[in-house]
């Protein structure tokens, strides 16, 4: 039911957005990127109980809690990256959109870093 006050809430504020637009395209910005702000907000609470069963599933196969660490970083990297990515498209702004998008990339190989040495030493071991 969540998600049709979540819908509910992204339609009016486009509509509004898109007639604020014509008389203050300046509001209108500023709408969209609250209203962005207030549906992630919504949907955070939902991300808890998922983070929990994954580090629970991760807990069970015996896979170390570093590993879980980078897989969690790097969600929070996309979700991120790509929320901001969108708000610059929206305000108009593609090209910082576009470098937002290349941040997001580059933060995430500089936290998977751990996770490729390990797959390098594992690949020595075996050729050794």
């Amino acid at each position: 039911m969540e998600i049709i006050a979540l819908s509910v809430t992204a339609v009016i504020a486009a509509i509004i957005s898109v007639l604020l637009k014509k008389y203050n395209p300046e509001y209108s910005i500023i709408l969209s990127f609250c209203t962005g702000v207030l549906i992630l907000f919504m949907i955070i609470s939902k991300v808890t109980p998922i983070v929990d069963k994954m580090e629970d599933l991760i807990s069970t196969t015996g896979i170390q809690a570093e590993y879980t660490s980078i897989l969690l970083k790097t969600l929070g990297v996309c979700f991120l990256t790509q929320f901001s990515a969108d708000s610059c498209k929206d305000a108009g702004e593609s090209a910082m959109a576009s470098k937002v998008e290349l941040a997001g990339k580059i933060f995430i190989i500089v936290i998977a870093l751990p996770l490729f040495e390990q797959v390098a030493k594992i690949a020595l071991d075996l050729i050794n």
